[in-house]
């Protein structure tokens, strides 16, 4: 025997009352889904300021959330208001006589549907927008505040006239600016034809007027801002062909000869063809009639492929490549004197010299003895590999690629050095070695420093070491040998113990010692501390 329970009734023969369960379940999950989100962003902020008040740079922290803070706000509020203003418009000038077609039929019904939530609908939809547009405004923080912060160069580019400050700190910001506001107004543009069609300002049959009087005109305007915005970025390709490389020509920075005369009057033709092709669709406001804005449009997306493509195309074929050193020398010019500037070194002199084959006398020789003692013998941008041989030691310790030079006192003498930090290298311990323990609170450091004379070398050919090994030993007298803090250092580790707590860190390798190693517990006072509870979840959640 079985029971079907689903339509169960009281003695009464009235149905049961659904469960509440399933309403509570869902409001309870989306509560516990925003206090994650939350805590997680807590989690960010909180951490990096701890670390920013470690090393006593809380202003810098302080400064760049301010800057993020305002930056998503006022772009999150520009694209919440304009979504909200477009969808109010659209809604508020719709038709009030729509016809019977099946198209407006069809229509109807989700009108009739949405229109109990329409408001809230609106709303979220331009909340969830406005924090997208937010959230990537705030990352643009840094060219804000290059653009804020702008000082004058006092040199001049030679095409424009502009001082260099203006590529550097305005010319980024002015780019963010540009694309933000392509972006508002697309998503704009969107939202109107959407609700301009859902209440039939907007329609798709064949017969009679598309397009209401007041979708005409609001679409006309938000397309004219477009293209007004777009002229306005024509005028600032301008300015971009002073500082990247063109694909017509490769390898080389700065304006050439292709871009000062096909490349450059295109961009000003196309920003003269957006104004007019704008002008047009401000015109449509007051007429009837798409055709010629729709032409225009056209017209000016042929241009653009004519001559913002085609043009500078034939130009670098037919008027460069036949004479291409004629033609480029003087824009070479300007990248070499621009070179010059940069590293001040315009008002350099040159001199030509004439050398000489007479072998230098003995006079001559003791009289350079001090230079020719200097001469560097060891290049640190290569000899990385030999330190690495000869000092490595271990596996999990490693030398940069490119190493340092320095002068210390030697024997009452300056000596020049190539000197390299024995840093750890965590890529260097074996598989079997690599867990998260290992990882994070044995191997927490390099040790020691390597120093070898720049200018000798032994008669093997290996470097003069007057400071090695491990333990440290040599001439110079290392306070501390330890490399908590290098440029090869992991991305966190955790140091320090309780007061009477076993070490548990590597320190060196000791062959001496019945464990092979040396430990060592944290002393110094770098560094963020995770000791609270609190400070213990918030690392744990951020790592």
């Amino acid at each position: 025997m079985t029971f079907d329970m689903a339509g169960a009734t009281d003695p009464q023969g009235a149905q049961a009352p659904p469960t509440r369960r399933g309403g509570v379940l869902l409001p309870t999950l989306i509560i516990l889904g925003v206090v994650v989100v939350l805590f997680v962003l807590f989690t960010g902020f909180y951490t990096d300021w701890m670390w920013f008040e470690s090393v006593d740079k809380t202003g810098v922290f302080t400064t760049q959330l301010y800057t993020r803070a305002v930056l998503f706000v006022a772009s999150g509020g520009i694209m919440f208001g304009a979504v909200v203003l477009v969808m109010w418009w659209a809604w508020r000038s719709r038709p009030s006589f729509r016809g019977m077609t099946p198209e407006q039929a069809s229509l109807e019904r989700y009108r009739i549907s949405i229109e109990p939530y329409r408001v809230r609908f609106m709303l979220v939809v331009a909340i969830v927008l406005g924090l997208m547009a937010g959230l990537t405004a705030s990352g643009e923080w840094g060219s804000y505040l290059l653009w804020r912060n702008a000082t004058a160069f006092g040199i001049n580019d030679p095409q424009f006239g502009l001082d260099l400050s203006f590529y550097t700190f305005t010319l980024p910001f002015i780019r963010f600016l540009i694309s933000f506001g392509f972006a508002v107004l697309f998503i704009a543009l969107l939202a109107a034809v959407v609700v301009q069609y859902l209440y039939g300002g907007l329609r798709l049959q064949p017969k009679g007027d598309r397009a209401s009087r007041s979708a005409q005109i609001q679409l006309s305007a938000l397309i004219a801002v477009i293209l007004l915005l777009k002229a306005a970025s024509y005028w600032y390709d301008r300015f971009d062909l002073a500082t990247k490389s063109e694909t017509l020509v490769t390898g080389f920075t700065g304006l050439k000869y292709t871009d000062v005369n096909a490349v450059l009057p295109s961009l000003n033709i196309l920003t003269f063809v957006a104004l007019i092709v704008a002008v047009l669709f401000i015109a449509n406001i007051f007429r009837s009639s798409w055709a010629v804005p729709v032409i225009g449009l056209g017209l000016m997306f042929l241009t653009s492929i004519v001559v913002g493509t085609i043009y500078p195309l034939i130009v670098q074929q037919f008027q460069v490549r036949p004479s291409e050193l004629v033609k480029e020398s003087p824009y070479i010019q300007r990248n070499i004197d621009a070179t010059r500037d940069a590293y001040s070194i315009v008002d350099a002199a040159v001199t030509d010299y004439a050398g000489t084959v007479d072998p230098p006398t003995t006079e001559v020789l003791n009289a350079s003895k001090g230079t020719l003692d200097n001469i560097r013998l060891l290049d640190p941008a290569v000899v990385s590999p030999t330190y690495n041989q000869l000092q490595q030691i271990r596996g999990y310790y490693s030398f940069n690629n490119k190493l340092d030079v320095d002068r210390y006192m030697v024997d009452d003498a300056q000596r020049g050095a190539v000197v390299a930090v024995r840093e750890i290298n965590l890529a260097g311990i074996s598989e079997g070695q690599r867990n998260w323990t290992n990882d994070r609170a044995v191997f927490t450091h390099g040790y020691g420093f390597v120093s070898a004379y720049d200018n000798t070398a032994l008669t093997n050919g290996q470097p003069d070491f007057f400071e090695s090994d491990i333990p440290p030993t040599g001439a110079l007298d290392v306070a501390e040998p330890r490399v908590y803090f290098g440029e090869l250092s992991p991305i966190y580790s955790i140091v320090g113990a309780p007061k009477g707590s076993t070490p548990v860190e590597l320190d060196y390798p000791d062959d001496a010692s019945p464990t092979g190693q040396k430990t060592n517990t944290y002393q110094g006072t770098g560094g963020v501390s995770i000791g609270s509870p609190l400070n213990k979840l918030l690392f744990a959640t951020k790592f």
